[in-house]
């Protein structure tokens, strides 16, 4: 699944920059920019994003007048605070409002690109759980929290041994990457398995992958330690 984002932002700059960093992920598309309140929405509402990049301060009024709008009328929209305000009250109300996560100015790119695959792994989430049970809930409610005693480290299907093979084929730096069928090869897994977890750690920002195309043939997808 592809993700729409929608820029809310009042310097083109800023803007310009969310979305090149939205260009180099994969799994999300720009479906649009705002630099108003008004035109952010009037966006919102025909364009339906799943997720919305939104400014706090704006010379006709708060970013967060479109957070609590876009509750007020329910839609099915996250929205990540990206912001200079250091004061509490904007992060109070941010909080109140339910924002997936909230970032400061001048934003760095690791830092941005955690923030959307920790969303892209919550809406995972909420798109193949049917019934839940308290671990689950814990996770998709903060989506941040760290494991607590006696919690799994893992969502199911990921078994923490088979992890830990993986995790050691990429100890050591290698500038080729690996690609899942090597990596299946070297803890004797296949294919397939090895590139769930490989997604796994891709998703929470342990790896990152790349399309490698070579001479003749499909792109190979390969993925290197961070």
């Amino acid at each position: 699944m592809t993700f729409k984002v929608l820029i809310v932002d009042d310097d083109p700059k800023i803007a310009e920059i969310h979305r090149h960093f939205i260009e180099k992920l994969e799994g999300f598309e720009v479906c649009g920019i705002a630099d108003t309140l008004d035109d952010a929405e009037k966006m919102s509402t025909v364009l339906q994003p799943e997720l919305i990049l939104l400014d706090f301060y704006f010379p006709e009024g708060k970013g967060t007048d479109i957070l609590w709008s876009l509750r007020a009328r329910h839609q099915e929209t996250d929205v990540i605070l990206i912001t200079a305000a250091k004061e509490l009250e904007p992060l109070q109300d941010a909080m109140r409002g339910g924002v997936f996560d909230y970032i400061l100015k001048p934003v760095l790119f690791p830092r941005f690109k955690e923030a959307l695959e920790r969303f892209r792994m919550h809406r995972n989430r909420l798109g193949t759980e049917a019934t839940l049970d308290q671990q689950q809930i814990d996770r998709l409610l903060h989506p941040y929290k760290d494991n607590s005693p006696g919690e799994p480290e893992h969502p199911k299907g990921i078994d923490p041994l088979t992890l830990k093979k993986i995790c050691a084929v990429f100890a050591a730096p290698h500038p080729d990457g690996f690609s899942a069928e090597e990596v299946g090869a070297r803890i004797g897994a296949s294919r397939t398995t090895a590139r769930r977890y490989l997604e796994y750690l891709t998703a929470g920002g342990q790896l990152h992958a790349e399309l490698i195309y070579g001479a003749v043939g499909r792109p190979e997808r390969k993925y290197f330690s961070i």
